[in-house]
């Protein structure tokens, strides 16, 4: 039997990832990303117990994704060079030494520092997650597989807003991360016990080329190069919208609570979860349709997103919507790119998570600008524009792909 027949966590004939495994990875990559967006909401009483000027505390949330580009490119490509469980619970490990240290620590410095470590760790842990997943799943269930996972970190993400207010108001802010300690020494338990063992999926190199290897990754690969645009368009939307919102129900006529603002975010959880089945579309062949059409629905959505004014039913209807299509997408994009990458998962997907934080960091930028100019309209138009420009991309570089027969089509016109 040929290796490429074996199954690549333990060299067995081929067989379905057990529903168990895929829920534990789910859930594992949930609580991990959660960990770098706990201190979202918590800023005000952070500032106020490290007497921090409430304009500096925000270098709280940039030591977090500092740490999380760091990560992305330093951390989360080890796992095709490195066994994936060993990997996994060292890393888990040192994340509850940080959340311990922002626990209980009185120095602003070692504060910053270890909200550096969470960012590094929760992003390493949560990619590194999804890439275990990806690799160890057979290629026919990659996108629901996928699919799954992903719908955990984004319930994950949105429940940690909520999750932080309602600890740090019953129990103060500390113990928001020392719950979540707790929380991840359980979690390790179970994985120490669960995972199985995943050998390196690439032949061996020293660390300096794998790093430079991801760049290599993608100055070569057409399908990490185009998903990785419509990465980052979809995430500039998510930015620009979730951005502009807070500035929108915080003043009049709303005056909404930051609590109450974060609930609307669990409408997001509905879309996130209708999303997960974006992954069987893709195993299907059906990744593009569904791509275009998630696209057109992104554009929708800034319709009942401008409607917001008149109605909070719009708001709802509206991030429904937005994050349906963005995380179909999503999901989407990583299927694609671990089947066009199946020795390079860590690689591949900590390069396209770059795009994501550039999208995400130019998405806040430009929205938070525009509303101060021409509020929540200018945020609207903006939105769909590049909602706009994204379906635009998808549609010019569709005959790049390949495995389309656009592309089939270009290859036969223009053979070698």
């Amino acid at each position: 039997m040929h290796n490429d027949q074996l199954h690549p966590v333990c060299g067995a004939p081929p067989r379905r990832t057990p529903r168990g495994l895929v829920g534990l990875f789910a859930c594992a990559s949930g609580l991990s990303v959660a960990n770098v967006y706990y201190a979202q909401p918590l800023l005000d009483q952070v500032a106020e117990d490290f007497a921090i000027s409430p304009g500096a505390v925000g270098g709280v949330i940039t030591a977090t994704q500092v740490g999380s580009v760091l990560a992305l490119l330093l951390i989360v490509p080890l796992g095709d060079q490195i066994n994936r469980r060993t990997l996994m619970l060292v890393q888990i490990s040192a994340l509850i030494g940080g959340l311990f240290c922002v626990g209980i620590t009185h120095s602003p410095l070692i504060m910053l520092l270890a909200m550096l470590a969470i960012g590094l760790l929760g992003t390493a842990m949560t990619q590194g997650l999804i890439a275990f997943a990806a690799t160890a799943s057979l290629p026919e269930e990659r996108g629901r597989v996928v699919g799954t996972v992903q719908g955990g970190v984004v319930i994950g993400l949105l429940l940690s807003r909520l999750a932080a207010g309602l600890i740090s108001d019953l129990a103060g802010w500390r113990w928001v991360y020392l719950s979540s300690a707790l929380a991840m020494m359980t979690l390790g338990l179970i994985l120490y016990k669960v995972l199985p063992t995943q050998r390196p999926s690439s032949a061996p190199m020293a660390y300096p080329r794998l790093v430079l290897s991801m760049f290599k990754l993608l100055k070569e690969d057409p399908v990490l190069q185009i998903r990785g645009m419509l990465a980052l368009f979809i995430f500039a939307v998510l930015g620009i919208f979730w951005s502009a919102l807070v500035f929108l129900l915080t003043h009049a006529p709303y005056g909404f609570s930051h609590t109450t603002i974060g609930t609307f975010g669990l409408a997001g959880v509905v879309g996130a979860l209708a999303a997960t089945r974006a992954g069987v579309w893709a195993d299907k062949g059906l990744g593009q349709w569904t791509t275009g059409v998630s696209l057109a629905l992104l554009i929708l959505a800034w319709g009942a997103l401008w409607l917001t004014t008149d109605s909070m039913v719009w708001l709802l209807i509206g991030v429904v919507m937005l994050d349906l299509g963005a995380q179909a997408i999503h999901v989407t994009n990583q299927s694609m790119i671990f089947n066009s990458q199946p020795a390079s998962h860590s690689r591949v997907v900590g390069c396209y998570m770059l795009f994501y934080a550039v999208g995400s960091g130019l998405g806040a930028l430009a929205s938070t600008a525009l509303f101060a100019a021409h509020g929540w309209t200018g945020v609207c138009l903006l939105g769909a524009g590049v909602s706009l420009t994204a379906l635009g991309f998808w549609a010019v570089t569709l005959h790049l792909m390949p495995g389309t027969v656009e592309h089939s089509r270009t290859a036969a016109r223009h053979p070698g």
